[in-house]
């Protein structure tokens, strides 16, 4: 029987923009750049559950079972980049353009092939140097749970595709699109987003976490208010209100993009633990050796990023 099977994945392709360029300028320094950025593209690309099909060259493909985590490794790897290429002279930066696209692919041993495959190719080709390029099948299901800003680009024509793909460009840092407007036909061509507003995209939650967090403070404002009201010598809510806190920062780092978020969890564990040792307090700082086995494990994990 054969292998070939069919499955619904998010494919994630990259390449680098002017890669002949600078294998012309500096063949070794250019393939040692090359092999650093691959090692912490295939590094990221692991932590958010994704797998490394195959590289060629200056590409790369993944595919990963979540769309929401081959966007968060794609503007994660961005800005790892984008920390490499800041120590380089602008001439030798190695920037590379991302694609992401969900479709059904075909599927034969490790490989897979398809429209979904192409398409995903294409919206690669189409980015910034440094940028992210995602279908509107990803933007679906993404809009909503990654904190960064969207630029619509209109569609965008794909080989064997009857019509246009629509795409958007992700807005991070100083990645622009440059794409030729006469690739994308109905559609004027963006214009860029100043820095600013890029880094303000960053750090501003979507809106489902501005309502959890409105939630959040809500109902934490009710607890001290009946506590203060039925007051009998006991501030009963500070447990409640802390395990709020707690889950108001846990909403925050699921979407944040300025932390590793692994290393953020530990903390925020830490000073949970904090708090209930400090609420709890009978004189004794217990707190202190589960906080100092976090601090061991986070010293750990942020070494192996280095």
């Amino acid at each position: 029987m054969s292998e070939t099977r069919r499955k619904l994945t998010t494919i994630f392709c990259a390449d680098v923009q002017d890669y002949t360029r600078l294998m012309g300028a500096d063949e070794e320094g250019t393939l040692a750049s090359l092999k650093r950025c691959r090692e912490a593209m295939g590094r990221l690309i692991e932590s958010h559950g994704g797998r490394v099909i195959n590289t060629w060259g200056d590409g790369l493909i993944a595919d990963f079972p979540s769309v929401v985590e081959a966007v968060r490794a794609a503007v994660d790897t961005q800005n790892e980049l984008a920390g490499f290429n800041a120590r380089r002279p602008a001439d030798g930066r190695m920037l590379f353009r991302i694609g992401i696209n969900l479709g059904d692919v075909i599927v034969e041993g490790d490989d897979i092939y398809g429209d979904g495959v192409n398409i995903a190719a294409r919206l690669q080709t189409s980015a910034a140097a440094g940028g992210i390029v995602i279908s509107s099948t990803v933007y679906d299901q993404v809009r909503n749970k990654v904190a960064v800003g969207f630029e619509f680009l209109g569609p965008l024509m794909v080989k064997n595709v009857d019509e246009g793909v629509p795409s958007y460009a992700v807005k991070i840092g100083d990645a622009r699109d440059e794409t030729p407007s006469a690739e994308r036909p109905g559609s004027a061509r963006p214009q860029p987003a100043p820095v600013m507003a890029a880094a303000k995209a960053e750090t501003t939650p979507a809106p489902g976490g501005r309502r959890l967090y409105g939630v959040l403070g809500i109902v934490a404002a009710v607890l001290i208010g009946i506590n203060l009201l039925s007051w009998q010598g006991v501030f009963w809510a500070r447990f409640p209100v802390l395990a709020l806190a707690v889950i108001a920062a846990l909403a925050w780092n699921r979407d944040q993009i300025l932390f590793n978020r692994k290393i953020t969890l530990l903390a925020i564990l830490a000073l949970g633990l904090a708090g209930i040792n400090l609420f709890t307090w009978t004189g004794q700082f217990w707190a202190v050796w589960p906080i100092l086995g976090i601090a061991a494990v986070m010293g750990v994990r942020w070494s192996m990023r280095r």
